[in-house]
């Protein structure tokens, strides 16, 4: 085991127990699978893993930039080939609570092309002027002009949607702004509280549920982060495994008011485990 492998509830062999006991896995992607455009190690051997086994999964990011088929192409252009259905995000989430919520309506949108055409999948209509909701995911076009335009439109009505709480995403050279921080001038500005509609909303992990089929005493979640993967996972009662890949440092740990079940290096830990028993 390596100096920064911890586990906080049981040992390695728990954890393998529990690996043989699961038919389904939500697994995170930025900081789990891979950082920006690097894929992390051990991910094609957890990839094979999940096929071999006949493991129900998807991959459930709170990234709302690319749509399910940039994903695909994304991870293909790593080496890996995971199937369109196997992955969900939060700007397909968001896209369905606002149908749910109001079919047919429409919304000012601070985001890029996942988050856009999810919308106009659910039937939204982009709107400018008098719109029903504004919706900020991440995006890289940010401007003062859009901040602005955002703040008069819930000034005026317009209900505030956050596609996810993160304050920051893993890149290759560090960090970026998510979605969580580029909706705080909106929301400091108006006084308006923002809805998250992305993890650890219990709706998205329904949702990935229902995608694998699975009941949540036969499912883990696997995450780079507290504040959303893990506690998305111990308040939906689904097993939370911690991956160091990610946002969250084995020193920060202690910090949280909660744990998770597991935590281990990375996602290529766990076919081995599931191979050699107990890794030394």
């Amino acid at each position: 085991m390596s100096d920064t492998e911890r586990l906080t509830h049981s040992s390695f062999g728990a954890l393998r127990e529990r690996l043989g006991s699961i038919r389904g896995i939500i697994s995170d992607m930025d900081g789990v699978i891979y950082h920006g455009n690097r894929l992390l190690p051990g991910v094609p051997e957890f990839v094979q893993w999940l096929k071999d086994t006949d493991t129900s999964f998807v991959f459930l990011t709170n990234s709302s930039e690319r749509s399910r088929r940039e994903l695909k192409d994304k991870l293909s252009r790593m080496g890996v080939d995971v199937p369109l259905d196997n992955f969900y995000t939060s700007a397909l989430a968001t896209a369905g609570f606002l149908q749910s919520q109001k079919p047919g309506g429409s919304a000012y949108v601070v985001g890029e092309a996942g988050l856009i055409n999810a919308l106009y999948d659910a039937g939204y209509t982009m709107n400018d002027v008098d719109p029903d909701y504004v919706v900020i995911g991440e995006t890289r076009s940010y401007s003062f002009e859009k901040i602005e335009k955002a703040i008069n439109l819930v000034m005026k009505g317009a209900k505030l949607i956050g596609t996810n709480p993160d304050l920051t995403g893993p890149v290759e050279n560090g960090i970026i702004p998510a979605c969580g921080a580029l909706i705080q001038p909106i929301a400091l500005a108006t006084g308006v509280t923002p809805y998250f509609v992305g993890k650890p909303n219990p709706l998205m992990m329904r949702q990935a549920l229902r995608r694998i089929g699975c009941r949540r005493e036969e499912t883990v979640i696997i995450g780079d982060r507290m504040d959303t993967d893990i506690i998305a996972g111990l308040e939906s009662e689904i097993t939370p495994i911690l991956v160091l890949t990610g946002v969250t440092a084995p020193d920060t740990l202690d910090t949280f008011a909660y744990q998770p079940h597991y935590v281990i290096d990375g996602v290529g830990r766990i076919p081995e485990l599931c191979a050699n028993g107990e890794a030394s």
